[in-house]
């Protein structure tokens, strides 16, 4: 059963429940996805309500690279495997909203070495890139509730 208690700031949960979990995870995915907005209307000068869902997915799946492994991976691997995924996951996105509905939410077709329009080599060390700050964030957003918690 898990227990929900007043606190001051706001409602907290027991560290170890479930619904703990779940808000530190939604807290993950909100910042993921404002964060992935931000920088595309920083960079474009726009962005779509689709980046926000995507932004909070890929961090979120950033952050359980920590649980997925026995011991956490070296920066450097969750670095890389985050600019996969994320590359990964811009592909089906784009597959869906870009290509199968015709939203043009983006088109990489003028960069080289393009798939579809979708993804790009240059992106993908992009996104490679910020997976840095996005595992030191996610890190730093667990540490935060853990702390609260305790």
């Amino acid at each position: 059963m898990t227990k929900i208690m007043i606190v001051t700031g706001g409602v907290g949960v027991r560290e170890d429940s479930f619904a703990a979990e779940l808000v530190r995870t939604f807290v993950i995915f909100l910042a993921g996805g404002f964060i992935y907005g931000i920088i595309e209307i920083i960079y474009r000068g726009h962005t779509h309500p689709s980046m926000f869902v995507l932004g909070g997915i890929c961090l979120v799946w950033i952050g359980g690279l920590d649980s997925f492994f026995r011991h956490s991976p070296p920066l450097f691997v969750q670095m890389l495997l985050g600019g996969l995924f994320i590359t990964l996951a811009e592909f089906g996105c784009g597959l869906v909203m870009n290509v199968w509905l015709g939203l043009r939410v983006w088109d990489y077709s003028d960069l080289p070495y393009n798939i579809m329009g979708q993804v790009s080599p240059r992106f993908c060390a992009l996104w490679i890139a910020l997976s840095l700050p996005a595992v030191l964030l996610e890190d730093l957003l667990r540490s935060a509730f853990a702390k609260r918690a305790a």
